[in-house]
């Protein structure tokens, strides 16, 4: 364990037991049952080291959304500590379920391969119902729909070689969401790139980041997955390549919870891994690159903070690259938790809490007559498409369908 995991792991002992914390969690606000960031976090961890029995079941209930965090004056580690407690003195094993649910790569690969059988038996509402008796998924809950090419296989056959064209890199972490539910993003992200001169390439092995094993319980391979992950970045950051990303969630797994919840250093490159929008706003702003947009393009907008947005401090740059666009008419939506939290909204027992969290945000989404939302992570996009009928894209999409890819390539020559 390095030195930054230790002061992780002690870190409770600067909580001042202010309760800021507790104002700010989403869950206090809806469910009676759970304790609350401050009393699960560090006062339940004092109790915990001490004795094991001390775990309370109730931290199933914590998103792990970091508003905690975000929130606390002394910077503990609130919903590291809890997390980890859930992973180590937790006695429920997961089940079939969450399995399914964490593994991502397994289930994009098999449903890719037969995609719309896939994609139109998930919405029979017989086929919801055996999964919320069975399976315990909740039979509101909508599924993303599943590309029938994975991002990957349209990169090597229509794309890898014209990367040789540019003598500036940048290595892509695409993650299972761009790879197996939408390619159009990673594709955005590929067109973006090489209109301000930069050519991609993809690492050179890659697994999911590893979120939704953390969060289902399956450290073990989460670790396994990281490993192959941060090896892939090494070598990448070693030919002098920045690590970018297309998700929040991924970016955010990679600095942070590799460290604080995987226990792995990844200290020599966690600086080289960043979200797109951060790295093209620093060179636009720098005047190092410039963007030319449609002049027909016409939107009213509104951007979400996703959750781990939040805590990275990030959402600046996608939401200044998205106000760079003339024809966007932007309003900025209050900074609150949609309530899916990665896989937790799925699952029966959470959903109706899930769909409280997010109400106050679907409300005043529905009241701003949008043309679309904006946010930075896929599963905020499924909670507030589903629940608001609202299209929702990546900033990095909005751009690239602005974007006047001709005369940005002329003004970046």
């Amino acid at each position: 364990m390095n030195k930054e995991q230790n002061t992780n792991a002690e870190s409770f002992e600067q909580c001042l037991k202010c309760t800021v914390c507790t104002v700010y969690c989403p869950m206090v606000a809806v469910n009676p049952d759970y304790p609350g960031p401050k009393q699960a976090g560090p006062d339940g961890e004092r109790y915990r080291l001490k004795n094991p029995v001390f775990y309370d079941d109730a931290l199933d209930l914590c998103l792990n959304c970091k508003r905690c965090e975000v929130a606390c004056p002394s910077n503990v580690k609130i919903g590291d500590i809890i997390q980890s407690a859930r992973l180590k003195y937790s006695s429920k094993k997961p089940k079939l379920r969450d399995f399914i649910l964490a593994n991502t790569d397994i289930m994009g690969t098999m449903a890719s391969t037969m995609a719309p059988v896939v994609n139109f038996t998930l919405g029979l509402k017989p086929v919801k119902a055996v999964m919320d008796g069975v399976l315990a998924v909740d039979h509101h809950r909508t599924f993303p729909k599943y590309a029938g090419q994975r991002f990957e296989t349209w990169f090597k056959r229509y794309a890898l070689k014209k990367q040789e064209e540019y003598t500036k890199k940048v290595s892509y972490f695409h993650g299972c969401y761009a790879n197996y539910n939408n390619p159009k993003l990673a594709k955005d992200f590929v067109k973006i790139m090489n209109a301000i001169g930069y050519g991609v390439n993809l690492l050179e092995k890659e697994k999911c980041c590893g979120v939704a094993l953390i969060s289902n319980g399956f450290k073990n391979q989460a670790i396994k997955q990281a490993n192959l992950n941060l090896g892939s970045i090494r070598k990448a950051v070693g030919r002098g390549e920045p690590i970018l990303t297309t998700s929040s969630t991924c970016t955010f797994t990679m600095r942070d919870e590799y460290a604080h919840i995987l226990e792995l250093d990844n200290s020599d490159v966690r600086s080289s891994i960043a979200l797109a929008t951060k790295f093209i706003f620093e060179l636009v702003d720098a005047g190092k690159v410039k963007l030319v947009f449609k002049d027909d393009y016409r939107k009213r907008i509104a951007y979400h903070t996703p959750c781990h947005m939040e805590k990275l401090g990030w959402a600046i740059y996608s939401t200044s690259l998205v106000k760079m666009i003339p024809g966007v008419d932007f309003n900025m939506l209050d900074s609150q938790c949609c309530g899916i939290a990665g896989t937790y909204g799925f699952k029966k027992e959470h959903y109706e809490d899930s769909q409280k969290i997010g109400e106050s945000l679907f409300r005043q989404i529905r009241d701003l007559n949008l043309d679309m939302v904006a946010t930075d992570c896929e599963t905020c996009k499924w909670q507030i498409e589903m629940s608001t009928g609202v299209q929702v894209e990546n900033p990095i999409s909005i751009i690239a369908d602005a974007l006047d890819v001709e005369a940005t390539q002329k003004a970046n020559r």
